[in-house]
């Protein structure tokens, strides 16, 4: 939710235009991130320059117009995910404070205690023009300022007095060179350049300009110029331990590359993200994951494991739940991050919780980890993003490798996250013996396998393309699955919901008769997953026995079978093929011709399936 770009230079050689074109560049590339308005910010000939409009970045274009010169020498800007007001021009940031204008403020996140500053400073005689919470923190900098005369106390003094999560950018009339910003419970990064410096809510905002990034801590405020970066806490304390890292994937990676849409390009990349997760993992025999700073020990003692997740996420964690209980015979949970810490969950120094999240930032899923953290719980935290949140406060990280995700609904990201939980999955058990090391490495050597099989069901992808095209009027679609299907069957639903705007459920197949079953009417399309034949036979039969109760009842059934599985083919309208695998690695091929049905059918409906309407890519509120 809300992008934030933050800009000091420009370097010597660079056009006077640098500032703005940075900051729109930015915005652009943050786009993924969701927002309903745009707005920038700049010190002009001493003044504070401030253009924003309502809606897409093409509006903010319009408005300033062909020229983007300056004389100044930083810029802010924002694209804003309504929260406080409605999307309109005078709710978009940047906002100005101070009683004469000198000051612009951008802000990710939820000031809870707004209501009451702002009272306060009303009271002061200080004007409010808008209905966010922002506009507050604006003027409560630009008050600081003309107290202290120090755009870093002053940010430091305001941050102090915040409640919620934050990030906010500001810029001042009286330091033309310096951008002063601060953060707590919401991303921020440095990106760090030659005669010029950067700040972005996501490494995107400036990743064509600088791969070096530089970490900013919880309640941190950091100050920046062209030459120079500082960081201090919010008691004021300076801060020498800020981790520097390189960005490793560049501009090129966040591009549609020919594809249509971010969407169908991050679908179609999805074989080399597993398998660039996968990458490297096994050392002399043994499964090695270098993040994973646990003592054995601990995790041999562990008797509960809890994955906490939302969304899409989740439904990772639910495939994982099956692969975990399986191999570590360990009771394994999941738990919408948001529900966790409301209902006293038994948490003791003996579980482990895993942590699902693409960005990092996810705020429900950061404010169950330090819950989990306080009651004694260890944190491994599954995430895309290095230098981000969650992985920072959990005490392990098992990183996916998949490159940026810029659409909004996720599809590389949780082929990644099952390749990932699969991989903490075996080194759990390979650590607590529960499997000999050439079990280890049979299970590994099949689970290197699923990018080519990965690759088989993308390139068959015609059948399910035409079959989008054939339902774009449809009203309603269920999907059903047992085992690892039924998250996969999850997974279909909210894709469809996502990217369509239609009714779409995902069951457990066996939940039929307990209800379900009474939605089913001539013509009604279900999605089916199949398991192997070749596995637990019980649970194949029992889902063909599903097929036939829904046919009968004038389903037309959508039926997604392994090769050589011919048992469903008298009770399917239509067969959708994925190669042979393992039961448990099925999820990552199932899921795939739900990706492209969702993305398909949304496409010639005439949606936009990079930014689904009311949706954001990260959900940096609770």
């Amino acid at each position: 939710m809300c992008g934030i770009v933050g800009y000091a230079g420009p370097k010597a050689s660079a056009p006077s235009s640098r500032p703005v074109d940075v900051a729109l560049q930015g915005l652009a590339r943050l786009e993924y991130r969701g927002y309903d308005s745009a707005g920038i910010a700049v010190i002009d000939d001493g003044a504070v320059d401030v253009t924003k409009r309502a809606g897409k970045l093409a509006n903010l274009r319009e408005a300033l117009g062909e020229s983007t010169e300056t004389s100044g020498r930083v810029a802010i800007a924002h694209t804003r995910w309504a929260t406080h007001g409605a999307p309109t021009d005078g709710n978009a940031h940047p906002h100005v404070g101070g009683r004469d204008g000198e000051l612009a403020l951008v802000h990710n996140g939820i000031i809870e205690n707004f209501a009451a500053l702002r009272s306060e400073l009303e009271g002061q005689g200080y004007t409010f023009t808008s209905e966010t919470d922002t506009e507050a923190a604006a003027h409560l900098v630009a008050r600081e300022m003309e107290t202290t005369g120090d755009l870093t106390e002053a940010m430091r003094r305001t941050a102090a007095s915040l409640e919620g999560a934050f990030t906010l950018l500001a810029v001042h009339r009286d330091a033309p060179d310096t951008v002063v910003a601060a953060r707590r419970n919401s991303p921020l990064v440095v990106g760090l350049g030659d005669g010029e410096n950067f700040l972005g809510s996501d490494v995107a905002a400036f990743v064509d300009s600088t791969k070096e990034a530089l970490e900013v801590g919880q309640d941190q405020v950091v100050t920046v110029t062209a030459d120079a970066v500082s960081i201090i806490d919010f008691d004021g304390h300076e801060v020498t331990d800020a981790k520097r890292y390189t960005i490793e994937w560049d501009a090129a990676a966040a591009q549609k590359g020919g594809y249509p849409s971010f969407m169908a390009k991050e679908i179609h990349e999805q074989a080399a993200a597993v398998a660039d997760t996968l990458l490297g993992r096994m050392e002399n025999g043994s499964l090695h994951l270098d993040e994973m700073d646990i003592d054995p020990s601990v995790l041999r003692s562990v008797d509960k494991i809890v994955v906490i997740a939302c969304g899409t996420a989740a439904n990772a964690g639910e495939v994982a739940k099956y692969a975990i209980e399986h191999w570590c015979r360990i009771p394994t949970e999941v738990e919408l991050a948001h529900e966790f810490r409301y209902r006293d969950p038994v948490v003791t120094e003996k579980t482990l919780v895993v942590a699902i999240s693409q960005s990092g930032e996810t705020m429900d899923t950061l404010m169950a980890v330090r819950h989990a953290r306080e009651q004694g719980a260890k944190v491994v935290a599954i995430c895309n993003t290095r230098g981000s949140t969650i992985p920072r406060e959990s005490d392990a990280a098992l990183y996916l490798h998949v490159g940026p995700e810029i659409a909004v609904a996720s599809t590389k990201a949780y082929l990644g996250q099952i390749a990932a939980c699969y991989l903490l999955g075996l080194f759990l058990a390979q650590v607590r013996g529960n499997f000999y090391p050439d079990e280890i490495s049979a299970l590994m050597a099949d689970l290197e396998k699923l990018p080519e099989h990965i690759q088989t069901v993308l390139d068959d992808a015609g059948q399910i393309e035409r079959l989008a095209e054939d339902m774009k009027d449809a009203r309603s679609v269920l999907f059903l699955g047992r085992h690892v299907g039924y998250p996969t069957a999850m997974e279909g639903a909210l894709k469809l919901k996502e990217l369509a705007y239609i009714h779409a459920e995902g069951f457990a197949a066996g939940e039929l008769k307990h209800g379900p079953i009474a939605l089913v009417e001539e013509g009604q399309p279900v999605f089916v997953i199949v398991p192997s034949p070749n596995g637990r036979h019980s649970l194949h039969s029992k889902v063909v026995s599903n097929i036939q109760e829904v046919r009968a009842r004038g389903a037309r059934t959508l039926v997604i079978a392994e090769e050589g599985d011919d048992d469903v083919v008298p009770y399917a309208d239509e067969v959708i093929r994925v190669p042979a695998t393992r039961t448990l690695f099925a999820a990552l091929l199932t899921v795939i011709p739900l990706q492209i049905f969702a993305c398909e059918l949304a496409t010639a409906k005439g949606l936009d399936v990079d930014q689904p309407r009311n949706l954001a890519k990260s959900v940096t509120v609770e």
